[in-house]
């Protein structure tokens, strides 16, 4: 069964300390909190006596440390944020960290240029994998995660033990690749899953960036997990192998409390009339009909 977190960013315009959403996300029933680097790293100016221990007494755990760190720029910057990073993550107990690799659709990026990124990657990979804790790359719009193809390259190029796939289904579908054969040539790399759902293809926007991160941004067709454009069944039948998998529901919209225990539940139920389907496991790796 899924190990399901919930994202602090979700929280980001609330008036809202990291006690009230841990014991919050106990009560509701979730399994562990996905930490924002921003709030880590305020908690840890502001609060350093919080940590794995603290949440570990409440029952639950930092899934992944979720960050953006740069591809470019001095790589002794870069190699330091990367250390500091998984030191916090460290102090949270945090198996993984979230990054991005790079601000551009994968097509338009140089090959002297996506040398560089995928070299900062490396060894960002490297010193996560030295921490003990893995660097998952998320797949996503204009970064070079943003179809199968380039994930794979990227995996390729990379080609470090330390490196993993934050699979984000919905970017996935975004990009216009099938989930399912997506999710089986990435299922080796895949540390993390983001789940979320859009009303319609036309308003994939309301997840830029730009928009998300604004407290006067556009909420309208962000929709809770199963009423939304992407179908999720074939996917999440080729995920339930996984069994030990950790996902996070990823929510930017309103009424933040409700929506999430609403979509925990409906998901945790759909999992499970999933399981109790008699399918042969290769059907299920397949993504056949159920």
């Amino acid at each position: 069964m899924m190990k399901l977190s919930v994202c602090t960013i979700t929280f980001r315009h609330h008036l809202i300390s990291i006690w009230d959403i841990a014991v919050w996300a106990r009560r509701s029933g979730f399994d562990g909190i996905e930490l924002w680097g921003a709030h880590a790293r305020g908690l840890a100016r502001t609060h350093p006596h919080y940590g794995a221990d603290w949440l570990g007494d409440l029952g639950l755990s930092v899934s992944m440390l979720s960050d953006y760190l740069p591809t470019d720029g001095d790589p002794a910057i870069v190699r330091e944020r990367t250390h500091r990073l998984c030191r916090m993550a460290q102090h949270w107990s945090a198996p993984k960290i979230r990054t991005f690799v790079g601000d551009r659709p994968s097509r338009e990026v140089p090959e002297d240029k996506r040398k560089v990124m995928t070299s900062r990657v490396r060894d960002m990979a490297a010193i996560a994998y030295d921490h003990g804790i893995r660097l998952l790359v998320e797949t996503h719009p204009n970064t070079l995660a943003d179809s199968l193809a380039s994930t794979l390259r990227l995996l390729a190029e990379v080609d470090h033990p330390g490196l993993g796939i934050n699979f984000d289904a919905l970017h996935v579908w975004e990009g216009g690749d099938d989930l399912v054969s997506a999710h089986r040539a990435l299922a080796p790399f895949i540390g993390h899953y983001h789940l979320k759902n859009v009303r319609s293809r036309g308003e994939l926007n309301v997840f830029a960036p730009g928009n998300v991160y604004a407290a006067a941004g556009c909420r309208e067709g962000m929709v809770p997990l199963f009423e939304g454009a992407m179908s999720l069944d074939a996917f999440l039948s080729a995920a339930l192998v996984m069994s030990d998998a950790d996902a996070s529901l990823e929510w930017f919209g309103e009424d933040c409390f409700e929506t999430l225990i609403r979509d925990r539940v409906a998901l945790l139920a759909h999992i499970g009339a999933l399981m109790q389907r008699t399918v042969p496991l290769e059907a299920i790796v397949e993504g056949r009909s159920i």
